[in-house]
């Protein structure tokens, strides 16, 4: 067992904090956040994960979890210290590190003894050194420290079996030594495990997100086209997802991606090459294709309904993805601004992201399950394809409507069905 404190408490450094303490270490939690570790203190999450309950539960139970605001009652005495802190769009899109910088500067002020800092959060290439430096400029004395870069490729709504089951651990630094450390905290779990130099592992990060996200503009690309031919995106999408040379993940035709990462990363990475003198052509296509595909929603209802001004929505999903309550960069908070600027009104309903969004969205109405949201609509519009949604009662939803119009932004029905039951549906790229 090994003492660990990891910094931030987000969707990252909670379920880091829990997995590790579930694999047997000795775990502080540090945030900032005095009403966040207030709440975790309890032993309830700050954000819907499913399983992140009972992990911190039997964890905490156990005496191997705890929460504290305090640098000083975490970091001394500690082995290995993760931070895992918010890295959030500059203004030109590039990573702001304003949080790694803080949390680095409170841990040298409080280190005692040799550490190995971990950084978890996705940063630049070049932030570990960044690190370093700030920890060697605020040490009070000279005490050896190491840093390594542990990239993290956690799926939210999927974090807790991601950790416990992963694709790979890839763990970069200067020195080899202090890497093979920090992975042997994670030896339990059966995997690759990949040792590089540190900025070849921040690189990882960044070139795994940004080609997920380069699968997804490109199947909402082919969707544009299926539509104009009269293809089915959804069957062109099968065939080539039984290549073996492509695979079926993340060939989903939709709204276009969101959430925490990978907007944030593809811009990170874009505004990273230009500042190299470099031209990120097709990193610039993957964004604004994606941005695209929010408006291309907008645009069938407006075509099926003659016009938006005055016409009562339905939108069911506010979250970026199922099973998670995160509204991060979601295409749901566009494609609602785009619709209430054009006169439309609105009744939404998602299963877990509601009370977030009502810190940002008060010009819609909330509703108390789906059939609500359906009840004297004009149309409903799927945003999230939560499993709830694919399991509606469809001859009761068209009753509860005023008009039998469905734009599915997830392709979560079957048009054939959809038309046999009298709706008038749009999908996406399909004929």
């Amino acid at each position: 067992m090994s003492k660990v404190a990891v910094v931030g408490t987000g969707y990252v450094g909670l379920t880091t904090a829990a997995c590790l303490a579930d694999l047997g270490h000795d775990v502080t939690a540090v945030d900032i956040d005095s009403e966040k570790v207030h709440v975790l203190q309890q032993g309830r999450p700050t954000i819907y994960e499913p399983g992140l309950e009972e992990v911190m539960a039997r964890t905490m139970k156990a005496g191997r979890l705890r929460f504290t605001e305090d640098y000083a009652q975490a970091i001394p005495g500690l082995e290995f210290v993760f931070i895992a802190v918010g890295t959030p769009p500059g203004r030109r899109g590039e990573a702001d590190l304003v949080y790694i910088k803080q949390a680095s500067k409170s841990i040298a002020a409080t280190m005692r003894s040799t550490l190995t800092i971990v950084n978890k959060s996705t940063v630049p290439i070049g932030t570990g050194d960044i690190v370093s430096r700030i920890v060697g400029e605020h040490l009070e004395s000279e005490i050896p420290f190491h840093v390594v870069s542990n990239p993290e490729f956690l799926r939210e709504g999927s974090a807790i079996h991601d950790f416990t089951h992963p694709d790979r651990l890839v763990f970069g630094s200067h020195d080899r030594t202090a890497a093979e450390g920090v992975a042997r905290l994670f030896e339990k779990l059966e995997t690759t495990i990949l040792i590089t130099d540190l900025y070849t592992a921040e690189m990882i990060k960044y070139a795994s997100n940004a080609f997920l996200a380069t699968r997804i503009s490109f199947i909402n690309e082919m969707a544009r086209i299926c539509e104009r031919v009269d293809a089915d995106v959804k069957v062109v999408a099968e065939g080539m997802g039984l290549d073996r040379r492509i695979g079926p993940l993340f060939l989903e035709a939709g709204i276009g991606y969101g959430g925490s990462c990978f907007p944030k990363d593809v811009k990170a990475l874009a505004r990273m090459a230009e500042n190299n003198g470099l031209h990120p052509e097709l990193l610039d296509a993957v964004m604004e294709i994606n941005l695209d595909q929010r408006t291309l929603v907008i645009e069938k209802l407006r075509e099926v309904l003659g016009g938006l001004r005055n016409q009562e929505i339905g939108i069911l999903g506010l979250a970026f993805k199922p099973n998670t309550d995160d509204i991060r960069e979601a295409p749901a908070l566009d494609v609602i601004n785009s619709l209430l600027l054009k006169g439309a009104r609105l009744r939404v309903y998602d299963p877990r992201a509601m009370p977030v969004a009502r810190r940002q969205l008060n010009s819609v109405q909330y509703c108390e399950d789906a059939y609500a949201a359906a009840r004297g609509a004009d149309a409903l519009l799927v945003v999230t394809d939560w499993e709830e949604f694919k399991a509606l009662d469809l001859e009761q939803v068209k009753t509860l409507m005023r008009r039998p119009v469905i734009v599915d932004g997830r392709n979560i029905f079957d048009p054939s069905r959809m038309r046999e039951l009298g709706f008038v549906y749009r999908g996406v790229g399909r004929s």
